[in-house]
């Protein structure tokens, strides 16, 4: 069972019918443990909007949060993130802003990604 929270360009929740969502925030139940999956810009009320739906009900134990496909997080944002990771949540972070936003936030990841580079 999934709960998932969409905001439009416009900030209004709901079913975005017209344009692209600018946040969308979801918790799936999978095998390895809850997962919320984040994308869009996790910025002001969008973030706080996010921690409640985290916070609905007991929060998840265990919980991995997925940055993979945030592009922008701002201090409120980032404050979210901080707190997450204070009730245990660890972090996907795929990505490359994603990754330095963890690093810098010292939050813990969860499965971090490799990358190699070519040597010329």
């Amino acid at each position: 069972m999934a709960q998932q929270l969409l905001i439009n360009q416009t900030g209004e929740q709901g079913n975005c019918r017209e344009g692209y969502p600018m946040f969308r925030a979801k918790i799936n139940q999978l095998a390895s443990g809850p997962n919320l999956t984040m994308e869009g810009s996790l910025v002001g009320q969008w973030a706080e909007e996010a921690k409640s739906l985290v916070t609905s009900g007991p929060v998840p134990k265990g919980l991995i949060v997925d940055l993979t496909d945030v592009g922008y997080i701002d201090s409120v944002g980032e404050q979210v993130l901080v707190w997450l990771a204070s009730v245990g949540s660890s972090f996907m972070a795929k990505g490359l802003y994603a990754a330095s936003v963890c690093e810098r936030l010292h939050l813990p990841v969860h499965g971090k990604a490799t990358r190699s580079r070519k040597r010329v």
